[in-house]
């Protein structure tokens, strides 16, 4: 899947379909302090993307979402 990481706008490809919750993990990415997007839905912990999704995992800062 291609997952973009934002505010820095790395692009990663990661094989295989991967619930939110392993994703983040995978990524070295706190589950608190990042949502999950696609198309432009947020995304739970506990959904599976496929290996053809493409989302955006976005920082969250206090206040709102940093874009």
């Amino acid at each position: 899947m291609k997952v973009k990481i934002l505010p820095e706008g790395v692009i990663k490809e990661i094989k295989g379909n991967k619930r939110i919750k392993e994703l983040l993990k995978e990524l070295n990415l706190n589950p608190e302090s990042y949502v999950v997007l696609k198309n432009g839905e947020i995304l739970t912990e506990d959904i599976t993307v496929k290996d053809e999704d493409s989302i955006e995992i976005v920082s969250v800062i206090s206040g709102g979402i940093e874009l």
